[in-house]
């Protein structure tokens, strides 16, 4: 009975914040450590999960990593780079597990080189949310369903120099949280929307006192699209548009050893919540002459998509302090011997005020012929995590090495 209503607030809390557009008044948060907290919330969060063990384990980074089958989620750009003809990958995370054994994450990518200067990609990404009870304000039930979102993209990279390639990708979205359930009064129907990736990537050979090395960046602006709603009578919600950019520096220490050492930085390129005014008595939010919410410090978040991206850079309410607080910060290490054995760790870090992510990664590698296989595991630092005691893999199939047998 316990699990079924920690599953059950579990699946229902996420369907209360995804589909609602509910105002959050940022004073209500609280401080930390003297500073407001003003976390910025999307649709479709499960956009932004890594999908892969590898990049997992190294803080969860990708963004100018070496390519393999699973660039697309983080540069599409960086396939015109793979030293492969073709491959696939097959990813697997477990998510709330500590609460919950049927909530996960499955990614499946692939890819398959034209020419010198070309290669497509492909991928699915599926996250179900498990057999949840839905039920009435009086808790009546009315029924028991499996919510799940997806989101299927294709993908085209060329290079455009020696040393430098662009990659597009194309995403259709469908989230369908309530499958047609009403909430409360409102009828409900899936959320829909297109999105499109824009990246660049950057590599080149280069001697790193006196040792062979390579350096690259890459650079991604993600889900660039429409807003998602899942009723006619409530407003859109932003979806994660999200700027990833970082360099990765690896050594070839000698024959059989190898180093990497990366860094990826993101920001989401959507409105902050801004402080909305109250009254000094009962605390109740101040409505103006229109209806709307009076701000008292920030700007209006219900915006167009193009004025939010740019607007995003300056609509903090306590302003450019707060900005740089948005930025994420990821570090990783990944170490090959003989290209067949991966040791890698990492480190996220998010600000106290926007969430307070903060966790090491660990995880190996294996390759064996046509087959690799990656694993990987979260140390959350500052608070709880949905990975927590979780155990991600990917399966990696190397259809050269098939080809070759």
């Amino acid at each position: 009975m316990i699990k079924l209503i920690l599953k059950s607030l579990a699946g229902l809390s996420l369907t209360v914040v995804m589909l609602l557009n509910v105002k959050v008044y940022s004073q209500d948060y609280g401080d930390v450590l003297g500073q407001q907290v003003n976390t910025i919330t999307t649709a479709v969060p499960f956009l932004m999960i890594a999908p892969d063990a590898r990049s997992g384990a190294m803080g969860d980074i990708g963004v100018s990593t070496s390519p393999d089958a699973n660039s697309l989620h983080w540069n599409p750009a960086k396939f015109a780079f793979i030293d492969k003809d073709m491959g696939m990958a097959l990813n697997y995370t477990p998510w709330l597990r500590t609460l919950v054994n049927d909530i996960n994450l499955s990614y499946l990518s692939g890819f398959k080189r034209i020419d010198e200067m070309q290669t497509v990609a492909a991928s699915l990404v599926f996250f179900s949310l498990g057999e949840i009870q839905f039920t009435d304000e009086a808790g009546t039930s009315q029924g028991t369903y499996r919510p799940s979102e997806f989101a299927l993209d294709v993908a085209y990279a060329r290079k455009l120099g020696e040393n430098i390639s662009g990659g597009i990708a194309i995403r259709y979205i469908n989230s369908n949280l309530t499958q047609g359930q009403n909430v409360g009064t409102t009828p409900t129907r899936p959320g829909r929307t297109l999105a499109a990736d824009v990246s660049a990537y950057y590599e080149r050979e280069l001697d790193w006192r006196r040792t062979p090395a390579s350096f690259a960046a890459g650079f991604n602006i993600s889900n660039i699209g429409g807003k998602i709603s899942y009723s006619d009578d409530i407003n859109s919600n932003f979806i994660p548009i999200n700027l990833r950019f970082g360099p990765t520096l690896t050594l070839q220490l000698d024959e059989y050893n190898t180093m990497a050492f990366s860094i990826d930085v993101n920001k989401l390129l959507v409105p902050t919540p801004p402080i909305y005014a109250r009254d000094s008595i009962s605390n109740a939010p101040l409505i103006d002459d229109d209806g709307n919410y009076r701000i008292l410090s920030g700007k209006d978040p219900n915006r167009p998509v193009v004025a939010g991206i740019f607007g995003s850079f300056s609509d903090a309410p306590n302003g450019f302090s707060e900005e740089l607080n948005e930025f994420t910060l990821s570090t990783g290490i990944e170490y090959w011997y003989d290209n067949q054995f991966a040791i890698r760790g990492g480190y996220f870090h998010e600000h106290q005020t926007k969430g307070n992510r903060k966790f090491f990664t660990l995880g190996l590698g294996l390759k064996y012929n046509v087959f690799g296989l990656d694993f990987s595991y979260i140390i959350p630092v500052m608070q709880r995590s949905p990975l927590e005691n979780v155990l991600r893999f990917s399966l990696t199939f190397d259809f050269d090495a098939l080809a070759a047998q």
